[in-house]
């Protein structure tokens, strides 16, 4: 049965995107200036998992965002379309996936002031497999098996959430068939494990920790959290909304989510933790009237619309900005330097990102609404 149920907007996303791609910038500035034996605070706890929360943050929401367009689409038109599914979210996803990869391998290996410890063995060993990986979209595959320039390692989260939406939308047009297209899921993707890490041949130690480490990153549960949140707001669960709303329940989950990130603790489990946290915080600022957080400032709004591109960019423009610096400025070290290199990294980041939105992306986003939109 058709159900006449209008589109939905969702007030403060783009804040909400603003604040993991900002989080994953401090991260990787950290990490850069770690490795380039520049003076940081990469080894506290916080910096070490500012990336991995911020990456949390936009898996949770994506499967929130996803899910419920998928539920709306069934909703209006009694089926999801798969194919203009796949259609949205590669024009979406895949026109700076593939530059950022295009640049990584051929361009900025050339340029001097993209120079990075480490890039000359992932640029000539094993690179049949890793060019081969990430234009089948398997970045995180490919980080995880032959590491990744890095410029581009941070693609490694566009293979999860690509692999989120080969099952997801199924998921949703058959809901009645959901165990064997999880089983089948599940097993194509062990499949293509099992084959990567026969083709890397690594050692026995090597193996383990390469498993650890994609069963680490493939977070599809954090994404089936944000999907979850989607189904409550979209079947109206009031009774469950209702209490999560309470302004007093607000106040306690944030103060304990504040408590955990300031701490730094890291336990067995903990981005799961999280990732009930970031769920919480996605239903609030988007779905609740009475939310005590509000992100709808101008400022949050443009650094959402252009997330992606931030994301995808920033790790190229904090390597130059830190070789520029280098060049020009070689002995400059003190308070001052930590503080303009932050600066003009986040600036420098988000004037790529901008143009990239308007001149890349934009034109692309209107044009996949008016082909493929439902």
């Amino acid at each position: 049965m058709v159900v006449d149920k209008k589109k939905r907007y969702f007030p403060n996303l783009n804040g909400i995107r603003a604040i993991a791609a900002s989080l994953v910038v401090f991260h990787h500035l950290e990490q850069a200036k770690h490795a380039l034996g520049i003076a940081n605070v990469y080894d506290m706890p916080i910096i070490q998992h500012a990336g991995r929360l911020g990456v949390g943050l936009f898996f949770v929401l994506s499967g929130f965002l996803i899910t419920y367009l998928l539920l709306e689409e069934r909703g209006r038109f009694g089926n999801v379309d798969a194919k203009k599914f796949y259609l949205r979210r590669v024009f979406r996803i895949w026109p700076i996936y593939f530059l950022i990869i295009g640049l990584s391998f051929f361009v900025f290996p050339h340029i001097p002031i993209f120079d990075y410890p480490g890039i000359e063995e992932k640029l000539t060993v094993d690179l049949p497999e890793r060019l081969a990986l990430l234009l089948l979209v398997l970045p995180n595959f490919a980080f995880v098996l032959y590491d990744l320039p890095y410029w581009c390692a941070q693609t490694w989260s566009i293979g999860v959430e690509e692999q989120f939406y080969y099952l997801w939308p199924w998921l949703i047009k058959y809901p009645k068939k959901r165990i064997p297209i999880l089983i089948f899921f599940l097993a194509l993707t062990a499949g293509l494990l099992y084959l990567g890490l026969e083709m890397a041949d690594p050692s026995e130690e090597t193996r383990k920790s390469m498993i650890t480490t994609f069963l680490g990153q493939f977070r599809i549960q954090t994404m089936a959290l944000g999907g979850l949140c989607a189904w409550l707001v979209y079947n109206d669960k009031t009774k469950f909304l209702d209490f999560i709303f309470r302004k007093d329940v607000q106040i306690v989950a944030y103060t304990m989510l504040l408590a955990l990130f300031f701490s730094g603790v890291h336990f067995f489990g903990f981005l799961e933790v999280y990732a009930l946290f970031f769920a919480f915080f996605v239903l609030n600022v988007s779905c609740n009237p009475n939310t005590i957080v509000h992100l709808g400032h101008p400022v949050m709004d443009h650094l959402g619309k252009i997330s992606y591109g931030l994301y995808i960019y920033h790790v190229a423009v904090i390597v130059v900005i830190i070789n520029l610096f280098e060049m020009y400025a070689p002995g400059w070290r003190d308070v001052s330097y930590q503080v303009v290199l932050y600066i003009v990294s986040f600036i420098a980041s988000v004037a790529v990102a901008t143009f990239s939105f308007n001149y890349i992306e934009k034109p692309l986003l209107a044009y996949k609404d008016r082909k493929f939109g439902r």
